[in-house]
């Protein structure tokens, strides 16, 4: 028995041991000493994320004599702004992000890369645009469906967003944050008698899952003071109708400092005066050591694998709910060239589909070429979101008598994880308050939709502040 017992004992503790030594193994090593100098990029800022505020804060790290260095998942900055080029007519439509406001953070972002804008006007390459109204589900025309006009809708809820300017420059809350910002969208429609603009909100505000059953606060951040000012004075948008031309430059301006198809292995901030970042790169392992580091990317745990999260950031990032959103470009669609239609459903409250579901079908500047976006509660799988684009479309070609095709896509996006919340009663619970004071916690800054809003305007100008608060605490 105690030679058993012996044996066991021998046994267990070796078992541990090739626990720990494969576990040791399995951390790849930050210490500086293991790579040669080539390997190693010493900055002061490292950015995680090339999309739209972290290329932003990396040129703007630039404008403060920081040296930087971009480490980008995709092939190309940009994030979600993306343009497809038809290869055969060479003609531009920006598929990700559209407009941008008028304020002076843009168009300086846009001036220095030489980058022209003209005010933003979707009509004008759809000449005789005609709109109608369909139930995607089965493709049947609702041909007694009138739009409501939501001119003083929009106005009764300009008075309440106006009640809350901080909202337009991130999630600075009071304490306790305001009633009317917890409540349901659903309820503060019926509370203000709003419903007049739900459905133009609907479209408007693409992306953030069921919106009605979200906070308000979420709404007015898609929906607020700037925008509000952008729908009476315009937005505006690239001359030549290509969004990307401003990341291609800047790509250029920041050149070999962009480190592309490039994904974090390992994070150690433990150290008082630097952060280490070990990354992938097409040409091999890289070592990065910056004093700060800038992060871009959605914080959901899945964006974060490799990262030494604190306790702060874990009990906080994995609270995250998020939608899907998707973008897609279609040809052999056997729809009227100018024909665009809006989905509705004939038996939900304000005819808002029940998501998953495809907010419209719309015509390009690209002839015979139709964009669909299409919006999801929660992220799923593209082929399941692309076998629904085609079933919505040839639904519609029926409803309206028209030969079946086969549609086929030109381009097909995924934004997920897209719009990122937490509960009412989360946000009560002060989460964007303990969001906030991770800001410069173990030489660490974020920035991104998930701290301000789905908006490249007014994420460039809060970003802009926090590269500020980063420059200052080098």
């Amino acid at each position: 028995m105690a030679f058993a017992q012996k044996s066991a004992t021998k046994l267990l503790a070796t078992a541990c041991l090739c626990v720990a030594a494969a576990a040791a193994l399995a951390i790849p090593s930050l210490d500086p000493s293991d790579y040669p100098s080539s390997d190693i990029i010493v900055r002061d800022v490292c950015v995680i994320g090339g999309g739209s505020s972290g290329t932003y804060g990396a040129v703007r790290s630039g404008d403060f004599n920081q040296s930087v260095v971009v480490v980008e998942e995709k092939d190309r900055l940009g994030g979600h702004t993306q343009t497809y080029v038809d290869p055969t007519t060479g003609i531009p439509v920006d598929i990700g992000v559209l407009a941008f406001h008028n304020l002076t953070t843009v168009t300086d972002y846009f001036a220095r890369f030489n980058v022209a804008l003209i005010p933003f006007n979707v009509l004008a390459s759809y000449p005789g645009l005609v709109t109608k109204y369909a139930d995607f589900s089965t493709g049947k025309l609702l041909a007694n469906y009138s739009s409501p006009n939501p001119e003083a809708a929009i106005g009764a809820y300009a008075e309440q967003v106006a009640k809350y300017p901080y909202l337009d420059y991130g999630y600075d809350l009071p304490d306790p944050v305001p009633t009317d910002l917890l409540l349901s969208f659903g309820d503060f429609v019926t509370k203000y008698s709003l419903q007049d603009l739900v459905s133009f909100f609907f479209n408007f505000n693409q992306g953030l899952k069921d919106f009605l059953n979200q906070p308000t606060i979420y709404v007015m951040k898609y929906v607020s003071i700037g925008v509000l000012q952008a729908l009476s004075t315009g937005f505006l948008m690239t001359a030549a109708h290509d969004n990307s031309l401003l990341y291609e430059a800047a790509s250029k301006y920041l050149g070999a400092d962009v480190l592309l198809k490039s994904r974090v292995i390992a994070l150690d901030r433990s150290s008082k005066d630097h952060v280490s970042v070990l990354i992938s790169t097409p040409s091999g392992n890289k070592l990065i050591q910056a004093k700060k580091l800038l992060v871009t990317i959605p914080p959901t745990p899945n964006n974060l694998h490799g990262f030494d999260l604190s306790s702060a950031e874990s009990s906080l990032f994995t609270q995250w709910d998020s939608s899907g959103y998707y973008t897609s470009l279609l040809r052999n669609t056997g729809l009227p060239p100018n024909l665009s239609i809006n989905n509705l459903a004939p038996n939900t409250p304000y005819n808002v589909p029940t998501l998953p579901a495809s907010y419209g079908i719309a015509p390009t500047a690209d002839p015979g070429v139709f964009s669909v976006f299409y919006g999801s509660t929660k992220t799923l799988p593209n082929d399941d979101v692309k076998a629904d684009i085609i079933s919505n479309i040839q639904n519609l070609q029926k409803g309206l008598g028209l030969p079946t095709t086969e549609p086929e896509f030109a381009i097909f996006r995924s934004h997920a994880p897209f719009e990122v919340v937490v509960s009412s009663e989360q946000i009560a619970d002060g989460f964007y308050r303990k969001l906030g004071a991770l800001q410069g916690q173990r030489n660490t800054f974020y920035s991104g939709a998930a701290f301000h809003a789905y908006d490249s305007s007014l994420m460039w100008r809060f970003t802009d502040g926090v590269v500020q608060q980063m420059v200052k605490a080098v």
